[in-house]
């Protein structure tokens, strides 16, 4: 970063948590299922990642950014199918367009971008540490994970957990299960499915596992900041966090959740599944990354969206705005009052309305610091 702080640097507080005080952050994205193109909720997850990536290298951190792709999932082999193309070489095609999204974004490209597929032995020895300390059990070549409790932890109740399950083909409606909320960590496949052996016969891993299984392999015992979609909170990173946290005894497992709001569309979640998308390629024909950034970004971090073109017309006003405050001569020095905004629960808004008064250096420290150049 070309911009340096006046203050002694202090850690990036998340809620009710904070990053390591001192040199190094670890933090791990979940990524994408490559199986379609991006849409505007994608970018939005992933540009406030790397918000935070570039905040924390600001205040002097060195950060390790792992962002893992799932190109283990029914999804990603169903459309493959569908397109007549090997889902291995078809995930590959879809990763690279990513990743030239990300890129135009200003995304920063992870350190680590671990796969699913590549995880496989790791999911595996997930699974029989858990056996072994009676935190799983096998029905049929399948290992189940305890993991009702994980519910109660999110602040769940039980019928809005087993739907929440269902909705994330969890299966709650498994008889094999003890608790309907427990999940697979090794998933038996049939004979025409794509598999892997393993010492339970063949199968491959549940989402939730996979993810634990890549944290623990590339950083030990957890991570310090744990970043996606705020739609993931549970099951996914509930389940996640249990299954890493009772193979090693150690918890927290993250210290820190770095969650996006849901962004809508027309009053519905934005989803390929359903069809209900706003295409960052699309967008960017007419607005440059550094408005779809500033869309992103100038608001609540966690609370969900709607997006309509007047937004991201006012963003890239907004964005005009900065710019010429940030031509103004102002104070030779950047106010500390933006890294109290940035370093707080990374308050872009307050960020902004800080630069946008103070003019000068501050406001081109934001544009530097955020990429919104």
């Amino acid at each position: 970063m070309g911009t340096t702080l006046r203050t002694p640097p202090r850690p990036l507080r998340l809620g009710n948590a904070a990053t390591p005080a001192v040199g190094r952050a670890r933090m791990y994205v979940c990524g994408i299922t490559p199986y379609d193109v991006t849409h505007l909720g994608h970018a939005s997850t992933f540009i406030w990642a790397d918000a935070a990536d570039k905040v924390l290298s600001w205040a002097g951190n060195t950060v390790t950014v792992a962002r893992n792709v799932t190109d283990v999932d029914d999804v990603l082999y169903d459309e493959a199918r569908r397109h007549g193309q090997d889902a291995t070489l078809f995930g590959a095609v879809q990763r690279a367009k990513f990743e030239a999204t990300m890129s135009t974004l200003r995304v920063r490209t992870p350190n680590l971008q671990p796969t699913a597929a590549q995880a496989i032995g790791h999911v595996i020895q997930l699974g029989a540490t858990l056996l072994r300390t009676d935190h799983a059990y096998t029905r049929g070549g399948t290992v189940y994970a305890r993991t009702a409790h994980a519910a109660e932890k999110a602040g769940l109740d039980h019928d809005t957990a087993l739907a929440c399950a269902a909705e994330y083909h969890d299966q709650p409606d498994d008889p094999n299960k003890d608790d309907p909320l427990d999940v697979a960590v090794w998933r038996q496949t049939t004979d025409n499915e794509v598999s892997w052996p393993s010492p339970w016969g063949p199968g491959r891993p549940g989402w939730h596992a996979e993810c634990a299984a890549m944290v623990l392999a590339l950083f030990g015992t957890g991570v310090d900041i744990h970043g996606g979609g705020a739609d993931l909170t549970y099951p996914h990173h509930a389940c996640e966090a249990a299954l890493a946290e009772a193979a090693t005894g150690v918890a927290p497992f993250a210290r820190s959740w770095l969650r996006a709001g849901v962004v809508a569309l027309d009053g519905e979640k934005m989803a390929k599944s359903t069809g209900n998308l706003v295409l960052v390629e699309a967008l960017l024909r007419t607005y440059s990354p550094a408005a779809i950034r500033m869309l992103c970004l100038n608001r609540p971090r966690m609370e969900p969206w709607s997006y309509t073109p007047d937004l991201l017309e006012q963003a890239a006003a907004t964005l005009d705005d900065l710019y010429a405050a940030a031509a103004k001569p102002g104070p030779a020095h950047v106010a500390d009052a933006l890294a109290d905004a940035l370093l707080t629960d990374l308050d872009v808004p307050a960020a902004i309305t800080i630069g946008l008064r103070e003019g000068g250096a501050t406001a081109r420290a934001l544009i530097d610091i955020l990429a919104l150049s």
